[in-house]
């Protein structure tokens, strides 16, 4: 079972109860209405036309949600998404939709259904990060000296950020931001030890690297890596494209690179942990919380939540593995009153098959984040997709380009993070409604049909165009 491949992320912005025009979705859409594509025989032809309409002229804004438009009533919303919410393509469905400046359950179908999440995971795992961790926490990683002779072996100390690059600097890699190797060699070169072997520690992470119900061929196809606490751009082969194939030892990698910079045999790495209080020669630091939280949802990032999800393990004494990961960001969201009961994780990214939520929990959570009543989730809001703007939701929801500005669909006017996973679709996320109503939303689709993204996509608009008061 494979996830969907995603494009990267080209733009963000609003918050609570803001919500941004999208003049960048329609401009896109205006240009791709420019172009078509004929198909001949097994070619494919690309033809130039005049675009037939002008083009849509919006000036970007935050455009506040006013507190006037009338909440839809919920015989009203169940009236007017059940057509769509029928649709045999959305197989097993749960959903809930809530009001989102007052809580009010507006619709929901199986709610408490426990469902594979795919990357819907991964709002757990912000939302606890940011309950637990300031964000501008930062992961270190270290050089230590392996003894105390001035020339001896040096141990990388891995301590859980996966973006460490090998990358020269000035050199642009998937992460922005990233700390470099090179860094790290400078500072040993000025510690005065001459290293004569490089090894690298990982125990900062326990138990398994690679979780139950993930596929080994989602490391080729570039999805995933073995989890460890030491990596090199995650484990990709090629630092600046997202869905580069990965490595089955990124921690060896690491070392690899390392002692390669160091001018030492990379095939002489090995890993071995830190001498007990051993003398610090060198240390990077990854990007802040909050950049790193973007990189994981908008192009929706495994190992990145994989990550995330040990840092809030070790800031409440809880072992970091996948075990004790998801103990973790469970027990935080819990704290913060919201419900996960139902759940069966095993991952903090959302990959496995094995994961189960409801759309009880993942509602629960998203109208946490946009309710008045943790203000610590707030941030949340500004890194999630945009439809028709930025990361993986950047293709879908594009307006028609013969449509109307004031029916361009809910591109720029809804905010969601996806999952996608064979027959599995998921959407949670945040919209303002055609009639300005800002509305939360989760919708879980398990063994979709063929056509189940767009009758997920069809259901969303819906929502938007929600016509229910």
């Amino acid at each position: 079972m494979r996830p969907t491949r995603w494009q990267k992320p080209r733009w963000q912005k609003p918050t609570n109860l803001y919500v941004a025009l999208g003049a960048f979705a329609f401009a896109a859409a205006v240009v791709a209405a420019a172009t078509f594509f004929t198909t001949v025989g097994h070619g494919t032809t690309r033809m130039a036309v005049p675009a037939p309409h002008p083009p849509v002229v919006t000036t970007p804004a935050l455009v506040p949600a006013g507190d006037s438009a009338e909440m839809p009533s919920p015989a009203g919303m169940a009236a007017w998404l059940a057509p769509v919410a029928a649709d045999p393509n959305l197989g097993k469905l749960g959903a809930r939709v809530t009001d989102a400046s007052t809580g009010k359950e507006l619709w929901q179908v199986a709610p408490d259904m426990p469902l594979v999440p795919a990357s819907t995971n991964k709002l757990l795992t912000a939302a606890a990060a940011l309950l637990t961790l300031d964000p501008q926490t930062r992961v270190a990683t270290r050089v230590v000296a392996g003894s105390e002779n001035p020339q001896g072996p040096v141990v990388l100390v891995g301590g859980g950020d996966p973006t460490l690059s090998a990358a020269p600097p000035g050199v642009a890699t998937w992460y922005k931001g990233a700390a470099r190797i090179s860094d790290l060699v400078e500072q040993i070169h000025r510690s005065g030890v001459t290293p004569t072997a490089v090894q690298v520690d990982v125990s900062a992470f326990t138990g398994p690297t690679m979780a139950p119900g993930w596929d080994d061929s989602d490391i080729w196809g570039g999805d995933i890596a073995p989890i460890e606490a030491a990596m090199i751009d995650a484990g990709r082969s090629q630092p600046t494209t997202e869905q580069s194939r990965r490595s089955t030892t990124p921690a060896l990698d690491a070392g690899r690179e390392l002692a390669k910079a160091l001018g030492l045999d990379p095939g002489a790495v090995t890993i071995a942990p830190a001498p007990t209080g051993a003398r610090q020669l060198a240390v990077v630091e990854s990007a802040p919380l909050i950049q790193r939280l973007s990189q994981m949802l908008n192009p929706s990032d495994n190992v990145m939540a994989e990550c995330i999800a040990r840092e809030v393990a070790a800031a409440i004494n809880r072992p970091r593995s996948f075990a004790g990961a998801v103990d973790a960001v469970t027990n935080r969201l819990n704290a913060a009153h919201a419900d996960t009961s139902g759940s069966v994780l095993v991952d903090s990214s959302g990959l496995s098959v094995d994961d189960r939520l409801t759309a009880t929990t993942l509602s629960g959570v998203i109208q946490a984040v946009a309710g008045p009543d943790q203000p610590a989730l707030r941030s949340l809001l500004d890194l999630l997709p945009i439809a028709a703007g930025s990361g993986t939701l950047a293709d879908r929801f594009e307006p028609k380009g013969n449509a109307k500005a004031s029916d361009q669909g809910p591109a720029g006017w809804l905010r969601a993070k996806t999952g996608s996973l064979t027959h599995t679709n998921s959407l949670v996320g945040v919209l303002t409604d055609r009639s300005g109503r800002v509305l939360t939303f989760a919708l879980l689709s398990n063994d979709a049909g063929p056509a189940g993204q767009t009758a997920m996509d069809a259901l969303a608009t819906r929502l938007w165009a929600c016509g229910c008061r």
